[in-house]
């Protein structure tokens, strides 16, 4: 199960990633057979996508000493994956390699991992020490919760997949968006709903996937997607998406920003607002962030070794766009030079893959991060020129609300969210498998200043890694007409 993972995280990092950008184009040589390939040749490899055959082919054969080395490679192309390292560390102990298997469990334990391997018999041939011991106890210590978070509310149970929530502070108010209906309910700090806006109302809205508040100047921005979840979901719908505009006030439509097709669909996920009221979302599938001109979206950032983009955080001078690669980690933008830059933390203790949701706060990051485990929130400083994290702090880890945290929304100091979206009911079709084991969807509440003054971790001590420069306007998609409704 964890080979196939890998080959999973692999193939979605093909056909390179960002931390290889400034590397040569190397592949495996060429005619060669790889059975034969040594370590150093095997060092020399920088295309994920040869090493994912790689992994396969090993895995196979059952030549465990090339799997290991490859491995080895991918991870240190890919530092913030915890799942090719647990792979690394497996193919290890099948060796009986106790000081490899040793070194790399401890070296995840540092970086805030945390598993059960207390019962698990792939590990048979590197026990029985007292330091696999100390391991597993170490390794188990990183899964206590720890946190003063707390569920603040439930929303009803039904088949509604809610997975977006968004605050209204005028009215003081949440708004929270239903990927299955295509709706938007309004909804108090007890979880008591109201509908507020329907598909049904004109807006063709299909399932809602994010949503951003703009209260200063009334509007509410909303992705959505003709998705198979969407339960009034009709053919000629297929691959539509696109930005929707609401009044906040009233849930009026003022403006519909299509995209243009795509091969493949869309996932536009994440979005965002400048406290200036300029709007940014992202194609999660197509890794693309645009804004919005007029009635038009114009494309920001384009950059092929970009993964799956997920959150999205603006600084509040509204000149730094910060971004969330789910399996390469932070990255940020400098809108006004239109370049690109990965934001410096040191890999050997800190982890930025698997951020989901992500959120600016008084000079710091807050992430989501249900692709770590345990899954977390953590809050990162960072420094003065916001290219480096300082320090990391964590809020809250492991909580038992946190069977898969997605998105949120910042009220005051407080960073509200779904703790459960419970998508894993559903198949790959759209339709409810598991009826019965619908649940009330849990909205938590963590402090981001939480340990306000408190040290926290080291988040940096390595040199910045470079990033191409973002592609600018040049490479904008072509702009659909836009439906509007005054």
């Amino acid at each position: 199960m964890i080979i196939k993972r890998i080959l999973l995280c692999l193939a979605l990092l093909a056909p390179s990633a960002l931390a290889l950008a400034d590397s040569p184009a190397a592949t495996a040589p060429a005619k060669r057979d790889a059975t034969t390939f040594s370590e150093s040749q095997i060092n020399e490899i920088t295309s994920m996508a040869v090493l994912q055959r790689m992994v396969a082919g090993y895995e196979k054969l059952k030549d465990d000493q090339r799997l290991a080395w490859t491995l080895k490679r991918a991870s240190e192309l890919n530092p913030n994956s915890g799942d090719m390292r647990l792979a690394l560390a497996l193919t290890y102990a099948r060796m009986g390699k106790k000081s490899e298997t040793y070194d790399l469990l401890l070296k995840m334990k540092e970086q805030g991992y945390g598993i059960d391997l207390s019962d698990d018999a792939r590990f048979d041939k590197v026990k029985g020490t007292e330091a696999w011991d100390y391991i597993v106890e170490s390794l188990n210590m990183n899964l206590k919760p720890f946190g003063e978070g707390k569920v603040a509310f439930e929303l009803p149970k039904g088949d509604t997949l809610f997975e977006s929530i968004a605050w209204d502070a005028k009215r003081q108010q949440f708004l929270v968006g239903s990927v299955r209906e295509g709706k938007i309910y309004l909804s108090d700090k007890q979880g008591k709903l109201k509908e507020f806006i329907s598909p049904a109302d004109g807006s063709g809205l299909w399932s809602v996937y994010a949503m951003a508040v703009d209260a200063p100047r009334d509007l509410l921005y909303v992705t959505s997607s003709s998705s198979l979840y969407f339960k009034g979901f009709r053919e000629q719908d297929y691959n539509k998406s696109g930005v929707f505009k609401f009044k906040l006030s009233t849930g009026k439509l003022i403006d519909k920003i299509l995209m243009p097709t795509a091969q493949g669909g869309r996932s536009l996920a994440s979005i965002t607002v400048s406290k200036q009221g300029k709007v940014y979302f992202a194609d999660a599938l197509h890794n693309e962030i645009y804004t919005i001109e007029g009635s038009l979206p114009k494309l920001v950032i384009a950059n092929p070794k970009l993964t799956s983009v997920r959150g999205l955080a603006l600084s509040d001078d509204g000149d730094t766009l910060y971004f969330a690669d789910y399996a390469l980690g932070l990255f940020g933008a400098d809108l006004k030079s239109a370049t690109g830059f990965a934001v410096n933390h040191d890999p050997a203790r800190l982890v930025l893959g698997g951020i989901e949701g992500l959120f600016y706060y008084q000079g710091n990051l807050i992430a989501i991060e249900n692709g770590m485990s345990p899954k977390r929130v953590v809050r990162l400083a960072l420094s003065k020129d916001g290219r480096s994290i300082e320090k990391m702090m964590p809020i809250d880890i492991a909580n038992p609300a946190f069977t898969f945290p997605t998105s949120g929304t910042l009220v005051g100091d407080e960073l509200y969210f779904i703790a459960d979206s419970q998508r894993g009911l559903y198949g790959q079709y759209g339709d409810l498998k598991h009826p019965d084991q619908l649940k009330a969807v849990q909205v938590f509440r963590s402090n981001a200043r939480y340990a306000w003054n408190e040290g926290g971790i080291a988040g940096t001590s390595q040199p910045a890694q470079r990033l191409p420069a973002t592609q600018p306007a040049a490479a904008s998609a072509p702009a659909p007409a836009a439906e509007k409704k005054n």
